[in-house]
């Protein structure tokens, strides 16, 4: 026990700290600053959000009763001074490690994560539906969402924000504004009318107001409600939230005791059910100088040294995919006008940041907004535009309809790009890209590819904007190439066609995507053991190549698909092609490896891929069994 934690020391639950005073509770903050600090440097993770938001977890925590009060993060990657707060301080120096905690919030991990989050702009409706649920049992419990300025861009949180105005349920948003700073004043008089707007005096004031305004004639009326939206509007930026139903309150400052405490404590006791906002401003990576001056570096760090803030990167030998991808796309870019990117609010994880500063006035950051990307894809599509829409593969997810309905069934050459496809290590579950080609290959007239190695990446990127007329994808994985040699520009491949990359005679293994290194490892093994395999590159998902498939089926005894995606893609086509044709009508083995039917927890990539079988000892133990 050191003295600079004697507070935190005595706490394992919100509980353990609502008798503090506001000097305590200052002091409880920097101590959870600390501790989030430490803990972050020696695992990794998300930083810069958390150390802003945290004087609001332990506001929210001290003024609500958590757990029967539901706190619901968004996203949850601002939730690590939450965990530490709710029984987990002593597990943080395993956050995202394998068999320690999630990076995340998750329902299986504390009852004071009443609902799991990865992906953004989900908190609203969870909140409304326990807010709700909880009023249809006669329960007079809190739902709280705190959801960040970015996350509210995408269509989801304002479909939840229309369905809730509505509704007199004890529903609580609170808007995180950290970043695009929608309102500026934060000062004394904001907090003062946002205290006083909260206040039950002035609510029973306005009841009183609105029941004199009534008995006016109507013009009357309106113009006296239009006098407090005004001023709301004025002050504070609150009309917009007003107009769907919302009670708003602010902006206040969310570093702020003397602010937050009053003002939280007044929306709990409302007297009557509504929906209210309450928008908080606070300052990404607060309180850690390295974070604070470079917020976007410091969102998600590596290990790093806590005096100098030098994250500890390890240096491969290889350039990232998502490099190799920015660079490739900003050459062609300069070959051809009409090539544009579009990404939902990830530029840099994306490798599209380097695309940017070559062609600024050709890439469009939408947002958190993935259907609305795809769309407007397909609208430069339509414009005789080359758009390639780079969203990681977990999020296009929530753009499935728009790939189908806009882009697929009108037969739009947009060319999506799928970063993080496949095993994404400490991220886990919730950012696995671990279902593109099953949901993206059951649809008609599209051409689906993965690259083995950054070569093959610069060529695929070539293909893509070479098709004209359909639709194209391109998946590649989170970390390194291999260490190939990278030509400057790439050369379109023909569609549809693999290719052998090592002649063997009793077993063939066909690989799509990254897996091909880790197949080659499995050929020399086999071959040590006398097992003679043929490696093939299988480059397309979708056409594959059916003379390719016919030639491996015929001369081989077995035959093992690989892949790093879940049941239902790149075998799925294959076995139906085998299948259809009687080529495994006279006696040929067939495996198929992919993901297993579950979701991996996270870890380090290898560790997930040798426990999904996908790493060269997994392939040969398929093949000897199969054998």
């Amino acid at each position: 026990m050191t003295a600079n934690q004697r507070l935190l020391d005595q706490i394992k639950f919100p509980s353990d700290f609502r008798d503090f005073t506001v000097d305590e509770l200052r002091q409880l903050a920097d101590e959870v600053r600390g501790e989030m600090i430490g803990a972050v440097a020696e695992t990794g993770g998300h930083l810069g959000a958390g150390l802003g938001v945290v004087e609001l977890t332990v506001a929210l925590h001290y003024v609500f009763n958590t757990p029967d009060d539901r706190l619901i993060w968004d996203v949850g990657h601002q939730s690590y001074p939450h965990k530490i707060l709710t029984g987990r301080r002593l597990q943080m120096k395993t956050l995202r490690q394998g068999g320690g905690i999630s990076g995340f919030t998750k329902r299986d991990e504390s009852q004071y994560d009443p609902f799991g989050a990865g992906h953004s702009s989900t908190s609203i409706s969870a909140a409304l539906g326990m807010a709700v649920g909880s009023a249809l049992q006669g329960r007079e419990r809190r739902a709280i969402a705190v959801i960040g300025d970015g996350s509210m861009s995408a269509g989801q949180a304002f479909e939840a924000l229309n369905n809730a105005g509505p509704q007199k349920t004890r529903l609580i948003v609170v808007l995180n504004d950290n970043d695009m700073s929608i309102a500026k004043p934060v000062g004394g008089l904001s907090a003062y009318l946002s205290k006083l707007w909260s206040s039950k005096s002035y609510q029973q004031f306005r009841h009183f107001a609105k029941d004199v305004a009534e008995i006016f004639p109507r013009p009357i009326e309106l113009a006296a409600r239009k006098v407090e939206e005004y001023a709301k509007g004025l002050i504070a930026g609150g009309t917009l939230f007003e107009e769907l139903g919302f009670y708003y309150v602010g902006p206040i400052d969310g570093h702020n005791f003397e602010h937050l405490l009053p003002v939280l404590k007044n929306v709990r006791d409302f007297e009557e059910p509504a929906p209210i906002l309450v928008h908080v401003v606070t300052q990404k990576g607060r309180g850690y100088a390295p974070a604070e001056e470079a917020h976007d570096k410091y969102h998600g760090v590596s290990k790093f040294d806590v005096e100098t803030g030098v994250q500890n990167k390890p240096k491969g030998n290889a350039p990232s995919y998502t490099s190799v991808f920015g660079h490739a796309l900003a050459e062609l870019g300069r070959q051809d006008g009409k090539i544009c990117a579009i990404t939902a609010a990830m530029p840099s994880g994306t490798g599209l940041d380097i695309f940017g500063r070559a062609h600024p006035d050709r890439l469009f950051d939408v947002g958190i907004a993935e259907q609305h990307a795809v769309t407007f894809a397909a609208g430069l599509a339509c414009e005789g535009l080359k758009p390639f829409c780079a969203i990681y593969s977990t999020f296009l997810q929530r753009g499935y309809d728009q790939v189908m309905h806009d882009v697929a069934l009108q037969h739009l050459p947009v060319r999506f790009v799928l970063d993080r496809a496949g095993l994404v290590g400490a991220d886990g579950a919730t950012h696995h890209g671990a279902f593109d080609l099953s949901f993206l290959a059951c649809l008609p007239g599209i051409v689906i590819m993965a690259p083995s190695d950054e070569a093959e990446l610069v060529h695929m990127v070539a293909t893509q904007a070479s098709i004209d007329d359909l639709p194209s994808v391109l998946r590649y994985p989170r970390g390194d190439g291999v260490g190939v040699e990278i030509p400057a520009l790439g050369t379109a491949l023909p569609i549809g066609k693999g290719r052998v990359v090592r002649q063997g005679a009793r077993v063939a293994i066909l690989s799509l995507g990254t897996r091909l290194s880790e197949a080659l490892k499995a050929a020399d093994m086999l071959a040590e053991q006398g097992i003679s395999a043929t490696v093939a590159d299988a480059r397309f998902a979708k056409p594959i190549d059916t003379a390719l498939l016919t030639d491996l089926a015929r001369n081989h005894e077995l035959l093992v698909t690989v892949e790093e995606n879940a049941v239902g893609g790149f075998a799925a086509q294959v076995v139906q092609y085998l299948a259809n044709q009687g080529l495994m009508d006279k006696g040929l083995k067939l495996r198929t490896l992919c993901l297993p039917d579950r979701f991996i927890e996270h870890d380090t990539q290898a560790r997930q891929l040798a426990e999904a079988g996908l790493d060269a000892a997994g392939i040969v133990a398929a093949v000897t069994s199969a054998l």
